[in-house]
């Protein structure tokens, strides 16, 4: 049953909770929402099963979350320092792909985080200036642009396979409607080039674990390394995965393993 939390600025977060026993808040990566993504509700059913309150919501500007005023790295920060209130945290978060780097970012900002579990964050070398140009050519399409070539320049740098896939899917529309909700991705993206990353990661003091599939894109393995790295308290982990996804129930075994502090 869905349920709402209210942001800083008002907007209103929906999640969905199930489970009882320590908080894990899921953290959808680009053009992912509860029911856009089954994937992920199912991956949640099976972590509560394992004796965690896990909670699954829409990113503001996707599914029941739609209406908000702004879209920013720090108005996403905003809605997990709400939704960590009142699932009475702390929490660990799980951020998939870009939803990784959110995850990092809302680490660094100080929300009562416990744990990070993250996989595929597609963060390119540091510092550099690659993410924020992208930022800014993602902004100029979401103020000046149709909402197709929103999504297309989004993922103009992904295997071109993946965009005709898209483009050709009864989803096309679904995901053209989340262009918008696309800047704190990719902000959070450039955020990890803006400065050495031992600098930004300094304080972050949660447990984490970097994960990448076993069939993967090439950058992958060097980002979760970068991240694990700089990070005090990671470790290196695969998963049985490719194409930039992951079973349910591969990613839960996983997740509740590392969260009941059991070897990987």
């Amino acid at each position: 049953m869905t349920a709402y939390v209210t942001s800083a600025d008002g907007t209103r977060i929906a999640y969905d909770s199930q489970g009882s026993g320590p908080v894990v808040i899921l953290v959808a990566g680009a053009m992912q929402f509860r029911a856009f993504d089954p994937t992920t509700s199912a991956m949640a059913i099976l972590l509560a099963a394992e004796g965690f309150t896990v909670v699954n919501f829409d990113r503001r500007g996707r599914g029941d979350s739609a209406q908000a005023p702004s879209f920013t790295l720090a108005d996403t920060i905003e809605d997990l320092r709400s939704l960590i209130g009142v699932a009475g945290g702390p929490a660990a978060l799980v951020g998939n792909s870009s939803g990784g780097s959110i995850s990092l970012a809302a680490a660094a900002a100080g929300l009562d985080i416990s744990e990070l579990v993250l996989f595929e964050v597609p963060l390119r070398e540091e510092p550099g200036g690659e993410g924020a140009e992208f930022l800014a050519g993602l902004r100029e399409r979401i103020a000046h642009g149709t909402a197709d070539e929103t999504i297309e320049y989004f993922m103009k740098d992904m295997p071109p396979e993946w965009l005709e896939g898209a483009r050709n899917s009864p989803g096309w529309p679904v995901m053209t409607a989340m262009g918008p909700s696309l800047e704190a991705d990719a902000e959070s993206l450039a955020w990890t080039q803006s400065a050495p990353r031992a600098e930004l990661f300094s304080d972050i003091g949660a447990r984490t674990l970097v994960l990448v599939g076993a069939e993967t894109l090439p950058i992958m393995p060097q980002a979760a390394e970068s991240i694990a790295n700089n990070l005090s308290h990671a470790t290196l982990g695969q998963l049985p995965a490719a194409n930039h996804s992951w079973e349910p129930a591969v990613m839960a075994k996983a997740v509740a393993a590392f969260l009941k502090g059991m070897p990987a």
